[in-house]
């Protein structure tokens, strides 16, 4: 990786951006009336949340042991991804690099912003090519390398990460939704050694947050900065940060939920393999399984017959389906409904 300076990175009108700062939240206050926002003085909600999320910060930094100006705060990891595009990659110009298959928003965001999408095709073991990574790499020269570990669809993770991000002379983003179900260390102790690393952290999966829309990036302060800056002054809710700050002063539940999620992964995997129109279950560090069925197809309609909604992902993936670990209950539907297939 060649000297890594962040102004030769980021678009030069995102460089001349001032941010929008509330003076309420960059200040301390013992009483104090607020006629500034234009707010009503009645209603449970009537105040604006705190623009800079100052306490679920606090937190965060203590639970991942890193300054809490490394950490910005999102309305779910989608908002995140799409502000890391804008601020580093100019419309029409330049383009980011995602595995293939991976997560589909990262091009979603990237077309949106008007930038190119280049694909990093996977092998049969959904692993990543070095020599085709590098190749890649020099001929078009991506700005933004997204690398979903563990990945969504596939469930495994990225081997020999580090390789990707020391050999990547641009933004490396590590998104690391499932990674509490993972044995893999996170690459948030990797921040000290490479100033081009942004992790992606979500509440949504092992948290059991998803309705509450909340995501975390973890990065260099001047990383954190730059996005802070872009983003919209009250970003996330009052409600949603209320119950976030809630769940963080309850690790011992998620870490409970954790648990009986991998029970019902285990479950899971030796129950589907006990199906004759099961081919193949790839190997999964997250909540769910790929699954490669004889008659996709079949499967699929009889699930969705039954009010089973899994996520189909044949063709592009031929004969799989995405499936996520529920409750035993749900579990034990799923299995019952797939031994009905003639």
């Amino acid at each position: 990786m060649k000297e890594f300076n962040i102004k030769n990175l980021v678009r030069k009108n995102i460089r001349e951006l001032q941010p929008y700062l509330s003076f309420r939240d960059l200040n301390e206050f013992k009483n104090p009336v607020f006629l500034d926002a234009n707010e009503s003085a009645f209603g449970e909600l009537n105040r604006y949340p705190d623009s800079t999320q100052k306490k679920l910060k606090q937190k965060l930094s203590g639970l991942k042991g890193i300054s809490a100006d490394q950490i910005a705060v999102g309305n779910g990891s989608d908002e995140l991804i799409d502000l890391i595009i804008k601020a580093f990659c100019e419309p029409k110009e330049d383009s980011i690099l995602m595995m293939n298959p991976s997560f589909a928003m990262y091009g979603f965001y990237a077309l949106v912003n008007g930038n190119k999408v280049q694909l990093l095709d996977l092998d049969e073991n959904f692993e990543i090519s070095k020599a085709e990574f590098l190749k890649t790499t020099n001929e078009n020269q991506p700005k933004v390398f997204f690398l979903c570990s563990p990945n969504n669809p596939t469930g495994n993770s990225v081997e020999d990460i580090e390789f990707y991000i020391r050999n990547f002379n641009g933004i490396v983003v590590v998104d690391e939704a499932y990674i509490e179900f993972s044995d893999k260390k996170s690459c948030i102790n990797m921040l000290g050694k490479y100033p081009n690393l942004i992790v992606l952290q979500t509440f949504s999966k092992a948290w059991g947050m998803a309705g509450a829309r909340v995501g975390a990036a973890y990065s260099s302060a001047e990383i954190i900065a730059l996005i802070n800056t872009i983003k919209a002054p009250y970003n996330v809710n009052s409600l949603s940060l209320n119950r976030i700050l809630e769940a963080v002063d309850q690790k011992d539940t998620v870490e409970q939920n954790i648990k009986n999620t991998l029970a019902e992964m285990s479950w899971l995997n030796k129950e589907l393999r006990c199906l004759k129109g099961v081919k193949k279950i790839y190997p999964s560090d997250a909540n769910f399984f790929l699954v490669e069925f004889e008659e996709v197809e079949k499967a699929y309609a009889k699930l969705l017959e039954n009010e089973i909604l899994t996520s189909k992902r044949s063709p592009k993936i031929p004969g799989c389906i995405r499936i996520n670990a529920g409750s035993r209950k749900e579990n034990i539907r799923l299995i019952e409904t797939l031994k009905t297939i003639a």
